[in-house]
């Protein structure tokens, strides 16, 4: 930001708030005009909530909301919880962006039901409100969504694998990421449409959730090892998970014999990709979710035209090791489109 805006007591406020809930808020804009987040001066204020403010997905969004809303001239309200699951500090943060005066909401929900009804009061108040990454439950509670098809996602991947294998049997490892979750859900059926299987598909030989941490992907991975020793593919809902899974694997002497596919993108991830630690991944762009939620804001604000239905944001097989017949970029590309 070029300069710092000064925060209208009643943002004070509602950043004490959120301190209470475990979240920060702050905000910055642009534009020539001395005003704050929380006057009446009729600037646009657009307002972000992420699950954290440490995972580099998220730091990239936030980054992209910043540079969007520096170049359209509008104020960015921000607010993040201190673990991912923290719905009650989302819902504190929807209120106090709404009383603030927010014309529109990007939110990646870290409860995809239980923020709907908070969604649906800023929604009466005439705020746009628009998921980003994460869908709600169901769907229709925002006006939009912004995000990475996780379906295709995992369904590259799957391609993927399944062409590596060229033709060998698989004993098939899938670290997933939580119960119901939507993004874990949709990426790990991807990934089996994608190596055309089914869910219980014998060759599936272990199944673990991991929360996409990477120590517990180490654990899930070792799990997976001394139930089946002979795991040939490992599937991983992110590359923290996947890199977790790579140690226990390296710890075994089998790093150089299984295939590990994964999905995200981020700069740690392509980097393990590179250097042959993760075979391939599936690259999603969390800074073009944002900025493109920032411009669907301040279209609202200005011809009151409100962006609807779900919006694409692409997402990219990252691999060194091109199959035939599967599209990929490599490396070289990833890294200058990775995020973190």
């Amino acid at each position: 930001m070029s300069r710092t805006t000064r925060l209208s007591s009643s943002l004070l406020r509602a950043a004490a708030v959120a301190g209470v809930a475990g979240l920060t808020l702050t905000a910055c804009g642009s534009g020539s005009g001395s005003t704050s987040a929380g006057s009446d001066s009729g600037e646009v204020k657009v307002g972000l909530i992420t699950k954290t403010d440490t995972n580099p997905f998220f730091v990239k969004m936030k980054e992209g909301a910043e540079k969007a809303a520096e170049a359209e001239g509008v104020k960015l309200m921000t607010a993040a919880g201190k673990f991912d699951g923290d719905n009650a500090g989302q819902v504190t943060a929807i209120e106090n962006m709404v009383a603030s005066g927010a014309k529109g909401i990007l939110i990646t929900p870290s409860d995809s039901k239980a923020i709907v009804p908070a969604i649906e009061k800023a929604k009466a108040k005439g705020v746009l409100v628009i998921a980003l990454d994460t869908p709600t439950d169901p769907e229709s509670a925002v006006d939009a969504l912004f995000a990475t098809d996780n379906l295709k996602a995992g369904e590259l991947i799957g391609e993927y694998a399944k062409a590596a294998m060229g033709g060998k049997a698989a004993k098939i490892a899938t670290l997933d990421l939580a119960p119901g979750v939507s993004v874990g859900v949709q990426r790990h059926n991807g990934f089996l449409k994608g190596f055309g299987i089914e869910e219980g598909d014998p060759s599936v030989v272990c199944s673990q959730d991991t929360g996409g941490d990477q120590a517990k992907g180490q654990t899930a991975m070792e799990n997976c090892l001394q139930k089946e020793p002979d795991i040939n593919v490992v599937y991983t809902i992110n590359e923290p998970a996947a890199l977790g899974a790579y140690t226990a694997l390296k710890a075994k002497g089998r790093e150089k014999d299984v295939l590990i596919v994964s999905v995200d993108g981020g700069c740690t991830g392509t980097e393990a990709v590179k250097d042959g630690k993760i075979a391939a991944t599936s690259q999603q762009y969390p800074l073009k979710m944002a900025a493109e939620g920032v411009k669907a804001v301040v279209t609202y604000a200005k011809d009151g035209e409100k962006a609807s239905g779900y919006t694409d944001t692409g997402v990219t097989l990252i691999t060194d090791k091109a199959q035939d017949g599967i599209t990929s970029k490599d490396t070289v590309y990833g890294l200058e489109n990775c995020w973190g």
